[in-house]
Order: C-alpha cells, then sequence, then structure tokens
C-alpha cells in the first residue's frame, strides 16, 4: 500500500505566542493546529467556503487531546504536519505532528474529532463522500504505521 502523506505548514512562535520566559504558551498551539486544518481543506479543494456552501455541513470539534513533548521558544521555526487519523460514519479525526523546522524530535502532538453536522439544525450526518475522497491521499489507513 502507498504511504499517506502528512500535509504540512510552517509557522514561526511569535511574541503574542509566548509567555514573560518566551516559551509558547500552550494556547497558541490550537491555532497552529487550525491553519494546517484550513490549509489542508484548502490544499484539497475543500476551502470552508466549498465545504459549507457545497456541502452544506459544518466540522465542529467534539474532541481535542494535545501531548507536550518539550518547550518551543520565540522566534521558533515550527513545522506543523497534518494527516486523517480515522474516518468513521460521521466523524474524522484529525493527527496534528509539531517539530522544530529540521529536527526529528516531536514539540507536541495533538489530535481533533471533528463531527459532521448540518448547518441548519447541528444533527450529526454522515461525512459527505467528496470529503473522504479529497481527503484520502492525507488518510492514514489502518494498517498504516
Amino acid at each position: 500500500m502507498d504511504e499517506f502523506k502528512k500535509f504540512r505548514i510552517e509557522e514561526r512562535v511569535r511574541w503574542g505566542d509566548v509567555d514573560a520566559a518566551r516559551i509558547i504558551f500552550y494556547g497558541a498551539y490550537i491555532r497552529f493546529f487550525e491553519f494546517a486544518e484550513t490549509e489542508l481543506f484548502r490544499a484539497v479543494g475543500l476551502n470552508y467556503g466549498v465545504m459549507f456552501d457545497e456541502l452544506d455541513v459544518w466540522l465542529p470539534r467534539a474532541h481535542l487531546e494535545c501531548d507536550f513533548r518539550s518547550a518551543a521558544q520565540l522566534d521558533d521555526l515550527l513545522e506543523v504536519c497534518v494527516y486523517v487519523g480515522r474516518v468513521g460514519t460521521k466523524s474524522l479525526r484529525l493527527n496534528f505532528e509539531v517539530r522544530r523546522k529540521g529536527e526529528d524530535a516531536l514539540v507536541a502532538e495533538a489530535h481533533f474529532v471533528l463531527v459532521a453536522v448540518r448547518r441548519d439544525t447541528f444533527q450529526t450526518v454522515a461525512l459527505p463522500a467528496e470529503l473522504k475522497s479529497r481527503l484520502a491521499p492525507y488518510t492514514k489507513e489502518s494498517g498504516d504505521k
């Protein structure tokens, strides 16, 4: 089986992301994850306008979990990778990995669970086939390591 792809963005740790010790504030990671997610969807042709207007779904987060491995600091250039870890009937899991650019060691890793809901009622619905199809290259199959 072909290796799945991880979508990557780079983001610098800025002044507004750090505390007085110039160490990244944990909440800043969520913004970096959102950037990576947004750009992944854009890269597969599903910017949020298309997804919301054409597929008629929203994808609110039902769960977020993050493990911090080492402290990123002011001006570090981080590489944030995102890929789909699991696709369910009504939800999907996005996995995130954060590293300093050029390093192998993880700074943080996280996952979100996104649930498909109708825009008008917020009732859960099946994930659109178009969404699953477009994300397939970035989806880790259960047998992949």
